[in-house]
């Protein structure tokens, strides 16, 4: 019983995995689909054709066999009716029953067929002959009647005669009556057997459905042939331009004569020619903009420094100046030092460009790490009376990240929670799970439309250009913090509804596993969220090993 309940399953996962891999062709399969539409289609029109050629073969078959039946049986009862006529028995029976004899020779002298009867529809009437073979049951008595009702016409009707052996097959009974002298009426039966057109019918229809499978099979090895003709270069155009999509640009098209496919063959070239050439254009020109971005910035450094220590050398006496001048020199202060901030943004920026930017790794808790610049926020956070409320239900363990990218990462973000919470508490939230460590930084501000926070990762865009920073962001922050997340194979997404607030998710993953699966951290969070206490508890002490002590896991 269990072998053969496992016998059933494999051939139920076996019936699967056919379906699966012939949806997968049917899917991804040009030639596949064709093939079976063409083949589909040729066979039901070969099997109406065949149908339709079979039953007009069967139909003539059994007119023409019915018209000649008809015509011999009339052709013997004429002969035989003739002489009846011309015979003179003077009412001796014995002399009537050698006619009748007479007429049965005659009968099967002129007849095709060996099977007939001659039968008195008058009891009182001579017997007739019953030729050998030939049985009265298959005379039904709608024919009898028939016969006997109109002596005028020739009857007949299909009928199932049966051979020695005891087989049966198809037959026509021809009925007619006899007009004797002295004697009176009776019925001439003639069978005629129709095995030969059975084995004719089922010949022409044995060859009709041969004929059929091969003109299929043929067909579809002419389409295999045609469409591989067709498809092959197709195929070759699709896996070119995923190559080069992929960054292949040297690759092209092979040209092979003068058709369509090879006007295409030549469009594709000379459009990849043009996008290579763009291509390799626009990527000087990038280059030219990096160096230039590059060069500026460094260049910029030494007469900065200069103005840096000047400012601060006039801010540190603006006591000794008038009101104005010392407005002044705070202004000047301020403003160098964002032009600082500015600057050594674009040298991050630009080192991004240039692919020179590598992460200094080590291992931390993210949940100290975000607690500690938590903290080193609220100051700043409470100039704009903002409450900050941290949680941390994961993220405890250490894990293998740049602590000075992901504080500038974490300093963008709630930065710009304060810049844009409108006073409202901000939630940081850390978690982890088995595949990664993610970062939450929830405000309930006026929040973005969702063009807006598609664009929100660009660089110097702001969702309202007329609104001012009021701390003093460049506008690189959130780029710049994209580009650090990207850098630990992580992703910094975004969740924005006007009047409703933002959500900024960093998830970062664990060593060198990819990110798999969710963020620990949904990216729409619940609004009961902000309705928590001022501040958690503190962090409890991590060990060496990355595990609370055991009297803080008791508690």
């Amino acid at each position: 019983m269990t072998n053969t309940v496992a016998l059933m399953n494999a051939a139920v996962r076996g019936v699967r995995g056919n379906g699966h891999r012939i949806a997968r062709s049917w899917r991804q399969s040009l030639r596949f689909r064709t093939m079976v539409i063409a083949l589909a289609l040729t066979s039901i029109a070969v099997l109406v054709t065949c149908v339709a050629m079979a039953l007009a073969v069967q139909n003539n078959l059994w007119e023409s066999r019915k018209d000649q039946a008809l015509k011999d049986a009339g052709r013997a009862a004429n002969s035989a009716q003739s002489m009846l006529y011309s015979a003179d028995t003077q009412g001796n029976r014995t002399a009537q029953f050698g006619l009748m004899r007479e007429v049965s020779a005659q009968v099967q002298s002129v007849s095709a067929s060996r099977l007939f009867g001659v039968i008195p529809i008058d009891p009182q009437a001579p017997p007739g002959v019953t030729q050998t073979g030939f049985s009265q049951d298959v005379v039904s008595d709608q024919l009898k009647q028939r016969v006997e009702k109109d002596a005028t016409k020739q009857w007949w009707q299909p009928v199932a005669l049966r051979d020695a052996d005891g087989s049966t097959h198809a037959g026509i009974l021809v009925g007619q009556q006899l007009n004797v002298p002295e004697a009176g009426a009776y019925a001439l039966y003639i069978a005629y057997d129709l095995a030969d057109t059975e084995q004719t019918l089922l010949l022409v229809q044995s060859s009709l459905w041969i004929a059929g499978i091969v003109l299929v099979a043929l067909i579809g090895v002419i389409s295999w042939f045609s469409l591989r003709s067709v498809v092959q270069p197709i195929s070759e155009a699709a896996e070119t331009s995923a190559r080069f999509a992929g960054g292949d640009f040297d690759v092209r098209l092979p040209v092979r004569g003068q058709d369509e496919l090879a006007v295409l063959g030549r469009s594709f070239n000379a459009m990849a020619d043009s996008i290579e050439a763009q291509i390799k254009e626009l990527g000087e020109l990038s280059l030219v903009q990096q160096r230039f971005v590059s060069d500026v910035s460094h260049e910029l450094r030494t007469p900065l420094t200069t103005i840096r220590l000047a400012a601060e050398m006039l801010n540190d006496r603006r006591e000794e100046f008038d009101p104005t001048t010392a407005r002044t020199a705070e202004l000047l202060q301020a403003q160098v030092h964002r032009f600082d901030t500015l600057l050594a943004d674009l040298l991050e920026i630009s080192r991004y460009d240039a692919g020179s930017v590598q992460l200094e790794t080590e291992a931390i808790s993210l949940a100290h790490l975000a607690e500690e610049l938590v903290d080193d926020m609220r100051p700043l956070a409470q100039t704009h009376d903002t409450e900050l409320r941290f949680i941390a239900p994961g993220g405890h363990t250490p894990v293998d990240l740049d602590p000075r990218r992901v504080r500038r990462i974490l300093r963008n973000l709630i930065g710009n929670a304060i810049e844009h919470g409108e006073g409202r508490p901000i939630v940081i939230t850390v978690d982890s799970s088995q595949n990664a460590v993610a970062v939450g930084v929830r405000d309930q501000g006026m929040g973005m439309t969702p063009a807006d926070a598609e664009r929100v990762f660009d660089r110097f865009w702001r969702a309202d250009p007329s609104r001012q920073r009021t701390i003093g962001g460049t506008g690189l922050g959130l780029s710049i913090a994209l580009g650090d997340a990207r850098l630990h194979r992580g992703t910094l997404a975004v969740w924005s509804r006007p009047g409703e607030g933002t959500n900024f998710v960093l998830t970062l993953p664990r060593g060198s596993r990819p990110l798999d699966g969710t963020s620990p951290i949904p990216l729409e969070t619940v609004e009961a969220t902000a309705e928590i206490g001022v501040s958690t508890d503190p962090l409890a002490q991590i060990d060496g090993r990355g595990r609370a002590s055991d009297e803080e896991q008791a508690s």
